[in-house]
């Protein structure tokens, strides 16, 4: 009975705090809670796009460095561009290429340069896109064989679009030597 006297105002704190909580409605709480989630939400939203930027150039009706939202499509640049010209070689490009900040679009030329070889445009577009190439396209680098050109596309999904065709001495079994001897029949992007 000494104990009961002792610690009963403990129990009666721990039975008045249960009476509280089987008190409130369940609802309030989650509404509360559901609240503060559709807030982080909506500020998450909230949030600019980021603006990157793109150089368009060859045969666009407006040439020029172009400020977008991350995400935009090589087509939606080439539309803000004023659109292809007449000369323009539409194959040159992949219109459904989503823009990385810095990237240079390049529409070359259908029309040959005076002397009747291909113009400097439609030498670069025969350069293969390190970034969209297939595997079989790789292959058909100087020193670059299936396993490599299988890891060249490997890491290129693992770690995302390379930024510069020196980075493929990142991928492992490419050392810069073998870069250097197709460098000129590549391209980024």
């Amino acid at each position: 009975m000494n104990l009961v006297k002792k610690y009963g105002w403990i129990l009666a704190i721990i039975l008045i705090a249960g009476v509280i909580y089987l008190q409130t409605p369940q609802s309030e709480t989650n509404t509360v809670i559901d609240q503060q989630a559709d807030f982080h939400k909506a500020e998450n939203e909230v949030k600019d796009p980021e603006i990157i930027k793109v150089d368009v150039k060859g045969e666009v009706v407006r040439p020029g460095v172009y400020s977008v939202q991350s995400g935009t499509r090589v087509d939606d640049v080439i539309k803000e561009a004023g659109g292809l010209t007449s000369k323009a070689d539409a194959s040159s490009v992949n219109l459904a290429q989503k823009l990385q900040d810095e990237m240079v679009i390049h529409v070359t030329s259908l029309i040959m340069n005076g002397e009747g070889s291909p113009s400097q445009t439609e030498v670069a577009s025969k350069k293969i896109s390190i970034n969209r190439a297939t595997a079989d396209e790789i292959e058909s680098l100087n020193g670059i064989g299936p396993s490599k050109a299988a890891a060249i596309v490997q890491y290129r999904e693992e770690n995302g679009p390379f930024s510069s065709v020196e980075d493929l001495v990142q991928v492992p079994g490419i050392g810069e030597k073998t870069v250097e001897s197709f460098k000129d029949k590549i391209r980024v992007p």
